[in-house]
Parts: structure tokens; C-alpha cells; sequence
């Protein structure tokens, strides 16, 4: 698995995960950090042409360095449904054919802050977690739990009956996203930009909900939408502590 781009290789080098770099000329001083790290954790560094790292990045803004890295371990349903680190309830989102890089790369980098528990993504027409979509993540590719599925809509019955409710976004639903219970074990499920979630994946879902628009546009970008509705969640997850 090839990334690229200062942050999420300095991500990957502590997560463990680097096992190999390839650089182009001196860099700054962040690039400089960055090998320094390498060298204190053993990782062996090559120097290369700048069209090495042109062409292995696909023209991506590589910053004048890549990397090998190991993928992520993944995840399960089992797993995710679970929660998080001391008992915390579930927050998953769920990517319904949501292919665009930079959007799954955005996804992964709030849920990353928010602290969510993962994400879950069918393994059919789903954006490559290297490359582009780990430099959108800011590095939170190497620390989120991505489970892997072959059919969304059966795997939302999965995480319904391990006690997770599903929730769709989804532009004409009624309620709005605000109003449902985000404290409970909850799995966000999102649909690609043009078509949204597909009508099976929202039949499957327990509640559709939606982000009222107030403006002139009739939507926002997805990785947008999924911020908004996880940080409500971690608002209302946050009621009843001191100074929330």
C-alpha cells in the first residue's frame, strides 16, 4: 500500500506502519522531522527523482516524499457494534458507494475527531484507502476501524441485531438529524453524492434523517454532511458532563 504527502506518512510512521520511503530533494523543515522519525525507528530511506514520486503518486501533491506502509488490520461488524474504549456506545459510519477519495478521506479524518468507532464500506465500488483518500484523512487512515462488507443492506440488519440502530441521511427525510437520539449505539449511513443512498440501503435503515438547508443549494458534499450529524452525536454524548 503506497501513501504519500508529509502528515499522513508521519501518521503511519507512529502508527508503525512505514516500511519503506522513497524522497525527492531536501524538503523543509517538516520533511526533515519526518526522516529524522524515520531514522529513530529504523525505517530505510531512499533518495529518488522527483518523476519517481510524480509517477508512483499518480500526480497526486506528494510534498516530495512517499511510502510503503502496511494496510490497516481490519475490522468486523462484530467488532464496530461493540462501541468504543470504556463502553462507549457505537458511532459507525456507514459508506453506501461513497467512491470519491477525497470524500472518504474527509469521512475518515472526522471520524478520527469525533472519536467515532468506524467505519463500514462494501468492498465493491469503494475508494482505494492509499493515495488520495489517505492524504484527505490528514494520516486518520492509519488509526480509524474499517470493516469491509459485500452488501450494505445486509449488513445494516447485522449491526440491528447486535442493538445498533441505523440511522440513513438522506435530503427529504422529515426529521431532522438533531432530533433523534445520537446517545444510543448508532451507525450513520451515507450515500454518494448525485444518486444518495440507494433504495434498499435506506429501506434497511431503522430512521432516515436530514440536515435542514436554509440556503439557496439543495444538498451539502457528503464528507461535509457526516461531520455535522457526528458532531451532533458528540454533543449529545456529551450532555450531563461538567462544563458540556
Amino acid at each position: 500500500m503506497l501513501i504519500y504527502g508529509i502528515n499522513p506518512i508521519s501518521e503511519a510512521l507512529r502508527a508503525g506502519r512505514v516500511r519503506a520511503i522513497r524522497v525527492a530533494g531536501r524538503g523543509d523543515d517538516r520533511l526533515q522531522r519526518l526522516l529524522d522519525e524515520a531514522a529513530a525507528r529504523g525505517v530505510p530511506v531512499q533518495r529518488v527523482g522527483k518523476e519517481v514520486l510524480d509517477a508512483e503518486s499518480r500526480r497526486g501533491v506528494h510534498q516530495g516524499v512517499v511510502a510503503d506502509v502496511t494496510a490497516v488490520p481490519e475490522a468486523t461488524l462484530e467488532e464496530l457494534a461493540a462501541g468504543g474504549p470504556g463502553g462507549a456506545p457505537a458511532l459507525i459510519v456507514v459508506l453506501d458507494e461513497v467512491e470519491d477519495p477525497q470524500n472518504v478521506g474527509a469521512i475518515l479524518r472526522t471520524v478520527d475527531a469525533a472519536g467515532a468507532t468506524g467505519v463500514v464500506r462494501q468492498t465493491r465500488r469503494a475508494a482505494a484507502l492509499d493515495g488520495a483518500a489517505a492524504k484527505a484523512s490528514a494520516g486518520a487512515v492509519h488509526h480509524v476501524r474499517v470493516a469491509d462488507v459485500v452488501n450494505i443492506a445486509r449488513s445494516l440488519e447485522e449491526l440491528k441485531k447486535a442493538g445498533v440502530w441505523t440511522v440513513g441521511l438522506d435530503a427529504e427525510a422529515k426529521m431532522a438529524y438533531h432530533a433523534w437520539d445520537l446517545t444510543l449505539p448508532t451507525a450513520l449511513v451515507v450515500g454518494a453524492e448525485g444518486h444518495g443512498l440507494r433504495r434498499l440501503v435506506r429501506e434497511r435503515c431503522d430512521q432516515v434523517v436530514s440536515i435542514p438547508m436554509r440556503g439557496h443549494v439543495g444538498s451539502l458534499n457528503v464528507s461535509a454532511a457526516a461531520a455535522i450529524v457526528l458532531y451532533e452525536a458528540v454533543r449529545q454524548r456529551s450532555r450531563g458532563r461538567p462544563g458540556a
